[in-house]
């Protein structure tokens, strides 16, 4: 699978391109600010781009209009079509993000039962309670998403429905040449549902890539064979920042041995998990850490550990971004152009490492020393052994890396070494280093 080998980059366009809050009918075509951002995104070496919603919607693009048409905030079909060939053009490739879920209230077909109600062709697509009101007081009731009544859910164990929402995604295929989905709040969708879009995407794209969101509990609910391909790692995106902040590296080695070790109870080895030090539901990585000097150190066991590694705009060059009070504006700000700094020459280096490396796109997880402030792991393929090793320390360590000495080629920079039994680590330095011997 090509996702298992490439960087993501997570674009909420809505967001970046400056678009309104609320969505005011009016066509612009903001979408085409991506075309700027292609060689940026060439020079950091980046594999596939996620867009968040796109598509017309009330607010925000996870409260749905339209699944066929490019929100007019962002400009028309067309000027998405633009932006996805000159990615593609790139080799980059396109996953969209599928709200199978809920649509919001202005759906067509919601908007066709609150004008015609019992008589509506549609009453079926949703959780309808005719008997009862909502607090719209539409005059019945329907089930929303956790509480948030602007967003309907949509009954997926209703054919039609179904039928619907495949024949929507064969259009962003055709249309798009769209290689892949997230599907957004995967955890809520039933297995059921999730078999049929995996049989559904293979019959009509191969290697069409398919990762889901969840939070927390058992990934395997969501991801394994005849499931989606990958999810969301949550675990281990909220051990980087707190191990960092706490200086305490015991937190994170625990999260990955648990899901990728070799160990008799390791959860999900040889499971490539979707991972990120942030994204569009969270705080930027710059504002979680207290230290600033900390974001290379996090980036490097990102793009070191399992997993398929995923970049937000904006962070790789460090930009702030935290939750306010039910807003997440401020995690979605609207950039005119990307920047380049020492952070993101940093970040290109990572992918470029890993871009080379069996090891660290296919290996598992094994701890070769572990302290509060001092870790180095082991990534082993195909004959391909890997080292990370970081210290946050303000002091030098010296690491007892024992039979894994000798001759390196440190993946970042290309220059050679030899590694000491006891190899000296600089202080807040965090290397990758492949083992030549």
């Amino acid at each position: 699978m090509w996702a298992y080998e490439r960087t993501f980059y997570q674009i909420y366009p809505l967001g970046m391109c400056g678009a309104p809050m609320e969505n005011d009918g009016v066509t612009v075509p903001r979408i085409r600010r991506v075309l700027d951002w292609g060689d940026h995104l060439e020079k950091l070496g980046v594999g596939a781009v996620v867009f968040n919603p796109v598509f017309q919607s009330d607010r925000h693009g996870y409260d749905t209009r339209d699944f066929l048409t490019v929100d007019c905030r962002l400009g028309t079909n067309q000027d998405f079509k633009d932006v996805c060939d000159d990615l593609h053009r790139r080799g980059m490739k396109v996953v969209l993000d599928g709200v199978f879920h809920h649509v919001g209230r202005g759906f067509w077909a919601f908007q066709d039962v609150l004008k015609n109600r019992e008589g509506s062709p549609y009453k079926d697509w949703f959780h309808i309670n005719f008997g009862g009101n909502s607090n719209y007081n539409d005059g019945l009731w329907y089930e929303g998403w956790e509480g948030h009544y602007e967003l309907v859910k949509l009954n997926l164990s209703n054919p039609q429905v179904v039928e619907y929402l495949f024949s929507c995604i064969r259009k962003w295929v055709e249309e798009f040449g769209v290689d892949g989905l997230r599907l957004d709040v995967a955890y809520l969708l039933s297995q059921d549902f999730l078999r049929a879009i995996r049989s559904f995407c293979d019959n009509l794209k191969p290697d069409f890539f398919l990762y889901g969101e969840i939070l927390g509990g058992d990934y395997r609910r969501i991801m394994g064979d005849g499931l989606l391909h990958s999810c969301t790692n949550y675990e281990c995106f909220k051990g980087l920042w707190s191990s960092f902040n706490d200086k305490n590296l015991f937190e994170i080695n625990h999260s990955l041995n648990r899901l990728f070790s070799d160990g008799q109870y390791t959860l999900y080895r040889g499971c490539h998990l979707f991972s990120f030090a942030d994204n569009h539901d969270v705080n930027r990585l710059a504002s979680n850490l207290r230290r600033a000097d900390d974001m290379p150190l996090c980036y490097a066991v990102l793009f070191a550990m399992p997993g398929i590694p995923c970049l937000y705009y904006g962070s790789e060059w460090g930009i702030q971004g935290a939750k306010g009070r039910g807003d997440d504006s401020a995690l979605r700000p609207a950039l005119e152009k990307p920047e380049w700094n020492a952070l993101t020459d940093r970040i290109a280096g990572l992918i470029r490492a890993r871009a080379g490396s069996k090891a660290l796109n296919g290996g598992g997880y094994q701890t070769v020393v572990i302290t509060n402030r001092q870790l180095v792991f082991l990534r082993q393929y195909e004959g391909e052994r890997v080292l990370c090793a970081v210290n946050l320390d303000d002091a030098d360590y010296t690491a007892r890396l024992g039979g894994l000495s000798g001759p390196a080629t440190d993946l970042e920079t290309g220059e050679t070494l030899t590694l000491g039994e006891n190899q000296l680590l600089p202080a807040r330095t965090a290397s990758i280093w492949r083992l030549e011997n």
